[in-house]
């Protein structure tokens, strides 16, 4: 990894995570640092999907795997060198994030533009993070959706 800046970017196989991965790059770029590409993981036995572990091994390998088809979708739109790095780690979102940019010089994350009813109910990995964060934190947010006029 570069010697440069460091950006921590936090993916999770959503646009959210692709857009701050995007913009992670670019900042990269322009300070002549490198990208970190960070999702966390946990173990709690319930399926969530059509691709659900039945074990920590395998919730392990399928957050591996999310990274690492993050990191080659980005190579594919951005080119081939690009200084990014992936790793899922076992944790809580915001744990997990924070740690991984305490030596860090920034920390990015997408918004996934939730209603203010959603966030109060299901929280904020966001919010944590900006609260428990080293370093200074960039959220992403979500695009602006046009409204179609009748």
């Amino acid at each position: 990894m570069s010697t440069g800046h460091l950006i921590v970017v936090g993916v999770d196989g959503s646009e959210g995570g692709r857009r701050a991965l995007d913009w992670a790059v670019t900042e990269a770029a322009a300070r002549g640092g490198a990208v970190r590409a960070v999702m966390a993981w946990s173990w709690n036995g319930l399926d969530y999907g059509p691709i659900a572990a039945v074990n920590p091994v395998e919730e392990s390998a399928l957050a591996t795997q999310v990274v690492t088809a993050e990191i080659e979708a980005l190579t594919e739109r951005r080119g081939s060198h690009l200084p990014v790095t992936g790793e899922a780690i076992e944790g809580g979102p915001a744990d997990v994030l924070t740690d991984a940019a305490r030596t860090a010089d920034l920390l990015v994350l997408g918004s996934h533009g939730h209603s203010r009813v959603r966030h109060t109910v299901l929280g904020s990995v966001s919010e944590a993070c900006i609260r428990k964060a080293t370093c200074p934190v960039v959220v992403i947010p979500a695009p602006v959706r046009e409204h179609a006029t009748v």
